[in-house]
């Protein structure tokens, strides 16, 4: 029986970070895995290393998009890494590529890949950000992070 591919989730945020961000986004991508979703990032360091060790502890797959053309560029917990030679272009990839965005605070990039990711219709959620954005939705932790992400994708 062919069930389709899976859902895919993106985690955007920037790529260094403090621990208590890293912690969020680490209880993230545990959850997304839990939930037998593939998870999406940047596939470099910071929040997206810590997004996709939490996904790999949790069972789960991981595809990183690299903006570069170096494989080896990659954190050791990505199992697929694209190289997209894009440089932050790659956000656009990234956006397009997530059935729902979940950013855990963030930079600049990570503010772009939500305008990417809203200008797309891709459900976009919010964990400790700085920026008031009309249309994200905003969680408290990172259950209700996902827990939303996989409701909003559903109603799409």
């Amino acid at each position: 029986m062919k069930t389709g591919p899976k859902k895919q989730v993106g985690v955007i945020g920037a790529g260094a970070c403090g621990e208590y961000v890293k912690n969020l986004a680490e209880k993230v991508g545990r959850e997304i895995a839990r939930r037998g979703a593939v998870l999406i990032c940047g596939g470099l360091g910071g929040v997206m290393e810590a997004a996709a060790c939490g996904a790999k502890r949790g069972g789960g797959v991981t595809l990183g998009v690299l903006p570069g053309s170096r494989r080896e560029d990659a954190n050791p917990w990505i199992d697929v890494a694209v190289l997209s030679g894009l440089g932050h272009a790659r956000n656009a990839l990234i956006a397009q590529s997530a059935d729902a965005l979940i950013a855990v605070d963030g930079e600049y990039g990570t503010l772009s890949e939500i305008a990417l990711g809203l200008k797309m219709g891709k459900p976009v959620i919010v964990l400790e950000s700085r920026w008031e954005i009309e249309g994200v939705h905003r969680a408290k932790t990172p259950e209700e992070a996902v827990e939303l992400a996989f409701r909003l994708m559903k109603e799409i």
